[in-house]
């Protein structure tokens, strides 16, 4: 026990930053927690996936937000409901950084109920810790005050995720999924790398060695999308840095964020994902809505409950994962498009080529969204639901930096080529196809051709995707056997007028990148 002057809250019972062995205690005694065939525990939330429709920015100027917002007023009320709450409560207080070098690191806090233990150990692991956060005077820049059983009345399925950018303080009422947490301060930090001149960006990252040389790689993608099976595939002995985001900064630094990952388990298989597989079957690992049987067994493949199942796990964990403080800067970007149609499985991008594509933000979207975006065709700007401010801030700040610190960009397709699984004919772009594009990248050993409809260089071929996927490479290869040309030039048009339309939605985008869509 400790005392909590220091809190933004008074609890009637606090436990600060408890060791391992306090929280598996305490993640036993909930109802909702098994014990898995690998000895760690898997918990069945209530709320399944992040609540983005639950989710306001506390402000009185919404014009300089692209997300819903509300009053200061009302997020003041709402605070002044969860203190009350929280005064009859024993709560847990995890103290950690996010990020993990001394220049550029954002001292963060989670204090949550005790009774959803399970989500302040998946936040400590995702925590850097060195010392310094168990100094009474530790500080933090931003903090999540977080109650999983006290309702939000009047709001989205009376849930409620309050930022107060200016304060540092995320509120979450109502939701017990891990997700909340994890964002929470992610969504706060990048508001905080923005004001900084830097671009925060949903992405991993990865270490490629060639030959005596290293190639480092960024890899944006919305969750769900393949971001951390192409970050932990490995190629030539790859080491993954990170999982989920990144700061790239004026200088051309790259900056962590997090010492572990929160990774899909729908359809993990330790056959193409085998250092997740690895990670996710440890007994240090946590679960969240895994399947198993009566004795514990996981089925990472039955979707009766949800598809998003998720683990957390930490980077010591991961053979052989490097360092962000020993990155310097990337050679290459990966932005992911979960398409089913006619974009190919990996496209060269020009700078404002690329500066469009980012701001685009094209992709299927998965559970990891929940139910309203669970399929559907969605753009979100780089990829990234959590940046706080105007999204058209995003794509502007892309643009300086690609001018300022310049890489190789390109469009990896990691759904289908042809249309859905229900579209005879149709191609999955696998793992092992995306693989092997993300070697030859890194090699240099692609041969490129230019595309006539879009612009962007497309592939000819990639060592290791054999003749008879490469339609995979030149979709219009596949609509041409099948005799849907058609079909092809009707996509082309309508992607051309949606894409113009959503860029001109967007007010202060920089006409560069408006006029890249053509």
């Amino acid at each position: 026990m400790s005392s909590h002057d220091d809190l933004p809250v008074k609890p009637a019972r606090v436990i600060r930053n408890p060791d391992n062995t306090t929280l598996a205690e305490l993640i036993g005694k909930m109802p909702n927690a098994r014990r898995t065939e690998f000895g760690n525990y898997n918990v069945a939330t209530k709320v399944t996936a992040r609540s983005k429709t639950s989710t306001y920015i506390v402000t009185d100027n919404p014009d300089a937000h692209s997300d819903q917002t509300i009053s200061l007023e009302e997020g003041r009320r709402m605070a002044r409901l969860q203190d009350d709450y929280i005064a009859g409560c024993e709560m847990l207080v995890i103290d950690g950084f996010i990020g993990n070098d001394p220049d550029f690191r954002t001292a963060a806090r989670l204090i949550i109920e005790s009774a959803n233990a399970n989500i302040a150990a998946m936040q400590k692991t995702l925590y850097f810790h060195d010392g310094e956060d168990k100094d009474p005077a530790f500080k933090p820049e931003v903090t999540v005050i977080y109650t999983p059983n006290l309702k939000a009345e009047g709001f989205p399925r009376d849930r409620l995720i309050t930022v107060d950018l200016k304060a540092g303080i995320t509120r979450v009422f109502n939701s017990d999924y891990f997700g909340e947490s994890k964002k929470g301060g992610l969504r706060m930090w990048n508001n905080i790398v923005h004001e900084r001149g830097g671009l925060s960006m949903h992405a991993g990252c990865k270490v490629i060695p060639v030959g005596d040389k290293r190639k480092v790689g960024l890899i944006v993608g919305l969750s769900g999308t393949g971001k951390t099976t192409t970050t932990f595939t490995s190629q030539n002995g790859s080491q993954p840095v990170q999982d989920d985001f990144c700061a790239l900064m004026p200088d051309g630094r790259i900056y962590a964020t997090e010492n572990g990952c929160f990774a899909k388990t729908f359809g993990l298989d330790p056959r193409f994902e085998p250092t997740i597989y690895k990670a996710v079957c440890q007994p240090d690992a946590y679960l969240e809505n895994v399947s198993l049987d009566d004795q514990g067994k996981a089925d990472f493949f039955d979707t009766s409950y949800t598809q998003n199942g998720r683990a957390v796990f930490a980077m010591s964990q991961v053979e052989g994962a490097g360092d962000a403080r020993q990155l310097g800067k990337a050679d290459f970007l990966l932005i992911l498009n979960s398409n089913e149609t006619i974009i190919p499985a990996v496209a060269r991008l020009a700078p404002e080529l690329a500066a469009l594509y980012f701001m685009l933000g094209e992709t299927k979207g998965t559970s990891a969204g929940g139910a309203e975006e669970a399929g559907k065709s969605l753009r979100i700007p780089g990829t990234n639901p959590f940046f706080p401010l105007l999204h058209a801030q995003q794509g502007n700040r892309f643009l300086e930096l690609m001018r300022k610190v310049p890489m190789d960009v390109f469009l990896l397709n990691t759904g289908r080529v042809g249309g859905g699984e229900d579209q005879e004919g149709s191609r999955k772009v696998k793992i092992p196809h995306s693989s092997a594009v993300v070697k030859g990248i890194a090699e240099g050993t692609i041969t490129w051709e230019k595309d006539p409809d879009f612009g962007y260089d497309v592939a000819t071929s990639v060592p290791g995707i054999d003749k008879d996927d490469e339609v995979l490479l030149r979709p219009h290869l596949l609509y041409a056997a099948q005799g849907r040309m058609e079909e092809y030039r009707a996509q082309v048009e309508r992607l051309g007028k949606e894409r113009r339309a959503y860029l001109n939605s967007w007010p202060g985008l920089d006409v560069t990148i408006i006029k890249a869509a053509g």
